[in-house]
């Protein structure tokens, strides 16, 4: 009887052993290829995406930027628009991340419900913003995001309770001189990953351009508090050689269309291309 019992405990210690081991592997599982080069101290660069048209974020999706930055706070896109692009090209390598109209724990919790793994908050001007917005994305213990209906398990796997949290990034963007003062508050949010300059907007509510003085000691503040918190800096993709920025969102589909069109019209070669034969990647 007792070396019966031994074993049971044995069985029951090594069962556990293995239990631990499977969570383990399950938390440290990292889907979000985007976060993944970041911490590799690469580069990444998001095309933007404001039209709800399946077919046109497919072709941004693989494209060969890292990310799409799904606008929704100056577009009228809906999360069922959002939630449908996102399903057409679920294997496409370009991971969803979608610029909320505002930091509610509805909009948040509809974005990473949909699948997003990047949650961009705009306006930020406070770190309470931060810390509310980290809290709406993620699971507990880290935050007080709910489980309920949508398509994230279908999109990123049966084990996505498990591995949210690791893979969901949180993008505080600063627009306005008032969070520039608070940069380092706003950096030092934990669970915030980039902080990204928002160009225009710190240009139009500043009233100073790129390249005047009183700007750049803006960009260069938003710069040192975000790396000396040990967080990411982004900016516009224009910015990319500047220092210690490695996050950009890219342009929008209107200008890459454009661009395509006159690239087209002045590359002809007097050979026509063969119908349904375009590659998806």
């Amino acid at each position: 009887m007792r070396t019966t019992r031994i074993v049971l405990t044995g069985v029951v210690f090594a069962l556990v052993g293995l239990v631990a081991v499977a969570a383990a592997d399950a938390q440290s599982r990292l889907y979000n290829t985007a976060k993944q080069k970041l911490m590799e101290g690469q580069q990444i660069v998001g095309g933007t995406v404001d039209t709800p048209d399946p077919q046109i974020y497919c072709a941004m999706a693989n494209a060969g930027f890292d990310f799409i930055w799904i606008e929704m706070q100056h577009s009228p896109l809906s999360y069922q628009d959002v939630a449908r692009m996102i399903w057409a090209c679920k294997d496409a390598p370009a991971i969803p991340f979608i610029r909320v109209p505002d930091a509610t724990e509805g909009d948040i919790q509809k974005a990473v419900d949909i699948g997003a793994l990047g949650v961009i908050v705009p306006m930020v001007i406070t770190p309470e913003e931060m810390q509310d917005a980290v809290k709406y994305a993620k699971y507990p213990p880290e935050g007080i995001r709910s489980q309920g209906g949508g398509q994230y398990r279908a999109l990123w796997g049966n084990d996505y309770r498990a591995t949210a949290n690791d893979n969901i990034m949180i993008i505080a963007m600063i627009e306005q001189p008032d969070g520039v003062a608070r940069a380092a508050e706003i950096a030092g949010v934990p669970g915030v990953d980039v902080v990204f300059v928002a160009s225009s907007d710190l240009g139009s509510f500043s009233g100073k351009r790129q390249g005047d003085p009183e700007y750049e000691a803006l960009v260069t503040t938003i710069h040192d508090d975000t790396l000396a918190a040990g967080k990411m800096l982004g900016g516009p993709s224009a910015w990319r050689n500047r220092d210690g920025f490695l996050f950009f969102q890219g342009p929008g589909t209107t200008s890459l269309i454009r661009s395509g069109a006159r690239a087209s019209l002045e590359a002809a070669s007097g050979v026509a291309p063969i119908e349904g034969t375009a590659p998806r990647r």
